[in-house]
């Protein structure tokens, strides 16, 4: 359960609530996960800190760096590192499992382009990543908020697409990509009102690129008759 306030219970003189990139969960470690956390994340995990990061010391070489946003079990991010080893990744998410999952899967597909921060992704973003620094960012599947009175709690939204944009290089990527319609309605409008931002495709959804494995998750959302939308904008030279 989210522990933030119910915006729509606040007092209206109370500043809005900060958007966050997650919401608290409880969820079950394995004994696999667990010992990941144990034996791998003094190598594969960051430590948050209010500076920007040297990416060329926390991987160990100079090379394009790629931010995803909330990797949940870490299956997509493994096998997109995988099929990109000339590229750097660095995962954000803030669930012991998947954190734990993500770890398994380094070691076992021998990793070394992968580090993970285990915190809050907007605190990341404006403490963590200098501004014009990143090659990508992949927002992949984020909390729908179905409800109306919720909708404020999305993390896509002007602010933080500001920020994201922020971040990206002059030609880098953000790509996002939603099972639910209402929500990549919503997605489309605001990465298209964002100045420094340029939809790769003109106008409207992109094809899924290649490069983005489609997941269980995904899988499960298609079986169900849920369309997916990918956005795929760049950032203005």
């Amino acid at each position: 359960m989210d522990e933030s306030p119910d915006p729509d219970r606040a007092d209206a003189a109370a500043p809005a609530p900060r958007i966050r990139s997650f919401v608290v969960r409880a969820g079950r470690i394995g004994p696999g996960q667990a010992r990941a956390l144990t034996t791998l994340a003094p190598r594969f995990v960051v430590p948050f800190v209010a500076a920007p990061v040297d990416f060329a010391a926390v991987f160990g070489r100079a090379a394009p760096v790629v931010v995803e946003i909330g990797f949940g079990m870490g299956s997509a991010t493994a096998a997109i590192a995988a099929s990109a080893r000339d590229v750097d990744f660095l995962g954000i998410e803030v669930h012991p499992p998947g954190v734990g999952a993500l770890l398994q899967r380094i070691d076992e597909a021998g990793l070394e382009n992968v580090r993970i921060v285990q915190h809050d992704a907007v605190e990341v973003l404006e403490s963590m990543i200098a501004p014009a620094s990143l090659a990508g960012v992949h927002l992949f599947f984020p909390d729908p908020w179905h409800k109306k009175r919720h909708h404020k709690r999305r993390l896509i939204q002007a602010p933080f697409v500001r920020l994201l944009a922020s971040r990206l290089a002059a030609g880098a990527t953000l790509h996002c990509a939603t099972d639910w319609l209402p929500y990549g309605e919503q997605m489309l409008a605001v990465l298209s009102a964002e100045p420094m931002l340029v939809n790769s495709v003109g106008e409207g959804y992109a094809p899924r690129p290649p490069s983005r494995p489609l997941t269980k998750f995904e899988q499960r959302g298609l079986d169900r008759g849920h369309g997916v939308r990918d956005l795929v904008f760049r950032r203005r030279a």
